[in-house]
């Protein structure tokens, strides 16, 4: 059996009685730091179980506490409380060379007076690992990140995406049980960015191993992605798979933070079946789907859909979907598709995206009344 099939054996759970065990673990970790005579708290009593050999990621705006969360996997900080395991083992006070991750910065940190080869084989040197294994072991890392015959080059005579390839080959070659990446691709322009969004997910899977991804990206974080974790204020506000959070976001703050999402409110009218009815006037109402939650007549109700769930049209809808009048504001041209923002006859401030194409034409332009209309499944209640 291969390295490559055994570490994706792992991943599987077919690599003994330890596959069970999450890759890393955080117990009621928190990180508390002093500034000023005042006590920032950082990481709130996080608890977090990463599986063997998935694409994780922590998604927030700067200050949210991904970095410390990351630096304190790595060991570069050390948790107020709590503790931090990696594949059962606790490793809370570990020095990070003690610890079987590594980790790749924004900056590369390449070592610019050596070749792509060297720096790359420049951790197992240091081992002392024999030749001819840094020689084979080298290969086909460079293999794998689509380097190779490019052994002899420098950093200079490579491009950003390139440089990219050598740090993850270089943190990949003393072969981790997990890879900590901390929004390595933020120096890249747009579309090599792009690009390396989905190179990094076959390299991941690839060596099939555990990789740990922090970004401030909600595009990078739902491209890459197994589970996203998407942090506030030092606490995970949800946790799930890409598709779960941008559908079905948990929270205002994931709401208005993943994507663009329309936020409605409203008092519920009446009940039918398994959907409050929110009549905003004889002619428009909102159906939120409310299977589960504590609501009835007279009660509040938060509601979140997403701009291309929504249809535009100058006349109202037929069927029993949701539907709402309104005013164009502002009409964008975005290439593949067109947005619309609209008011409300509430006064709700809605945005609408409408893919282009031969057949939609001109739906509407800037001081037109409009009606928006979607299907109830995609009334979402937050809160």
């Amino acid at each position: 059996m291969t390295e490559t099939h055994t570490a994706r054996a792992a991943a599987a759970g077919e690599a003994g009685p330890d596959a069970a065990l999450p890759a890393i673990e955080l117990a009621g970790v928190a990180k508390e730091f002093h500034s000023g005579g005042e006590v920032v708290t950082a990481v709130r009593d996080m608890d977090l179980a990463i599986r063997e050999g998935e694409f994780f990621s922590l998604l927030g705006p700067s200050g949210c506490g991904k970095t410390t969360t990351m630096r304190m996997i790595a060991g570069f900080e050390e948790p107020t409380r709590g503790l931090i395991r990696l594949h059962g083992r606790d490793v809370t006070g570990t020095p990070p060379n003690k610890r079987d991750v590594n980790m790749v910065f924004q900056s590369y940190a390449l070592f610019p007076h050596m070749t792509v080869f060297e720096n790359v084989a420049f951790g197992l040197r240091r081992r002392q690992v024999p030749r001819n294994e840094i020689t084979r072991r080298v290969g086909e890392m460079l293999e794998i990140v689509d380097l190779s015959g490019r052994e002899r080059r420098r950093p200079r005579e490579l491009s950003g995406g390139q440089q990219q390839r050598v740090a993850l080959a270089r943190a990949l070659v003393n072969r981790p049980r997990a890879l900590l990446l901390d929004e390595p691709l933020g120096a890249l322009d747009l579309k090599l960015r792009q690009a390396m969004q989905v190179e990094l997910k076959r390299i991941q899977r690839e060596v099939g191993i555990t990789f740990v991804y922090v970004t401030h990206d909600q595009g990078e974080a739902l491209t890459m992605s197994d589970r996203i974790a998407v942090m506030n204020d030092g606490v995970i506000e949800q946790l799930g798979l890409p598709r779960e959070i941008y559908e079905h976001p948990a929270t205002r703050f994931v709401a208005g933070f993943i994507g663009t999402s329309n936020l409605l409110t409203g008092t519920v009218t009446r009940l039918a079946g398994e959907l409050a009815v929110i009549e905003v006037s004889e002619a428009e109402q909102i159906l939120v789907p409310v299977r589960g939650l504590r609501v009835g007549p007279g009660s509040p109700l938060e509601l979140t859909v997403r701009p291309e769930k929504i249809d535009l049209a100058t006349r109202r809808p037929a069927d029993g979907a949701c539907a709402l009048r309104g005013t164009v504001t502002e009409v964008v041209y975005l290439g593949t598709s067109t947005s619309f923002a609209v008011t409300t006859t509430t006064g709700a401030e809605m945005v609408v995206f409408r893919q282009n194409s031969a057949l939609a034409g001109d739906l509407a332009g800037r001081g037109d009344e409009v009606w928006l209309s979607w299907q109830p499944q995609h009334s979402y209640p937050i809160g």
